[in-house]
């Protein structure tokens, strides 16, 4: 590649969000590439619904099938050990004295940045997207814009470099982010979420229902169904990009 333009590297886990992050990503940029992490997450399903959503966006979008570039798997699962929460681990989904979920990985957020901002510095990309969200983020604090502007201070200083975060969908509910995927790909960005990314924390991938596959009870699901159901009753409006 030549000198360092605006290129994205999309933190992609295969859900929902980053799902419309991707699309939203290739809707703007010339290049987008993707980076994806294996904590030893329990629902690792997500990371073979990665190349699903990939695939299916290459197949029905000629044009953002020109711009999509190389995907990577990151193996981080030291770091997933070290929490000990229910997202690596067989224990209940329950709140902790903090009153946060304990699917809560303490720091994910930004040892996800840190490793991808490593990489998109070899791969010489400079624009960081990622699907936190304040709106519907179950308490997380490391998914809050305040924490991620630092980040990124962070990040610019200490790799004499000019990253930007994009977070597309912070102050966005779930259900206009299904409205946001409407106004970015049409029916058709809407089936690809629905049929083939992964969100249910159990990894659940039997039954399809309206909203997509999961188990229907865990945060992550309560979350997608919510939204998919508050989307349709607006009439499945689209959301400008």
């Amino acid at each position: 590649m030549g000198p360092m333009t605006d290129q994205a590297l999309v933190l992609f886990s295969g859900g929902q969000d980053s799902t419309v992050c991707l699309a939203w990503a290739l809707d703007r940029y010339e290049h987008v590439e993707t980076v994806g992490f294996d904590y030893g997450q329990r629902h690792g399903v997500e990371l073979q619904a990665r190349q699903a959503v990939r695939a299916r966006i290459a197949r029905e979008y000629p044009k953002w099938a020109a711009r999509l570039g190389e995907d990577h798997m990151l193996d981080i699962r030291s770091f997933g050990a070290l929490g000990e929460t229910a997202m690596t681990t067989e224990r209940a989904i329950e709140f902790t004295e903090k009153g946060l979920p304990s699917t809560y990985v303490p720091g994910r957020n930004l040892v996800f940045l840190t490793y991808a901002a490593a990489f998109a510095d070899r791969r010489r990309l400079n624009v960081l997207v990622g699907g936190m969200c304040e709106t519907d983020f179950s308490g997380y604090p490391d998914c809050r814009r305040q924490t991620l502007d630092a980040m990124e201070t962070a990040l610019n200083l200490g790799m004499q470099q000019t990253f930007r975060i994009e977070t597309p969908l912070m102050w966005l509910t779930k259900a206009q982010t299904w409205a946001l995927a409407n106004g970015l790909g049409g029916e058709s960005l809407v089936a690809i979420t629905v049929e083939e990314s992964h969100t249910c924390y159990l990894g659940e991938r039997g039954t399809l229902h309206a909203w997509g596959h999961g188990c229907g009870t865990c945060p992550a699901c309560e979350l997608r169904k919510t939204g998919f159901e508050a989307w349709e009753a607006g009439g499945r409006p689209a959301l400008d990009s």
